[in-house]
């Protein structure tokens, strides 16, 4: 089984059975200290339903993002991650 798929069923089974949906998720990620990828992850998320903290690490080469969101679903959520796959550099947490 592919691996990636493996990891998004189990978080799928964890959201079900830990939270009551729609819910407030929090997301944090850590992107290198770069201002294009910390505007992607901004944009992974609504400006006027978010709310987004930056935080950089103490050398200054990576920046911690936490983002909290009214999301619907666990689906919704899974979603979320998989487009913030597509930004080089970033680390889910």
């Amino acid at each position: 089984m592919d691996p990636r798929k493996e990891k998004y069923e189990k978080l799928l089974i964890q959201l079900t059975d830990n939270f009551d949906w729609p819910s407030v998720y929090m997301f944090k990620f850590i992107v290198p200290a770069d201002n294009e990828k910390i505007a992607q992850v901004e944009g992974l998320f609504d400006s006027s339903e978010a709310t987004v903290s930056i935080r950089n690490s103490s050398k200054g080469n990576y920046v911690s993002i936490t983002a909290k969101e009214m999301m619907l679903s666990p689906e919704k959520v899974i979603e979320r991650y998989l487009k913030a796959e597509n930004i080089k550099g970033l680390i889910s947490l």
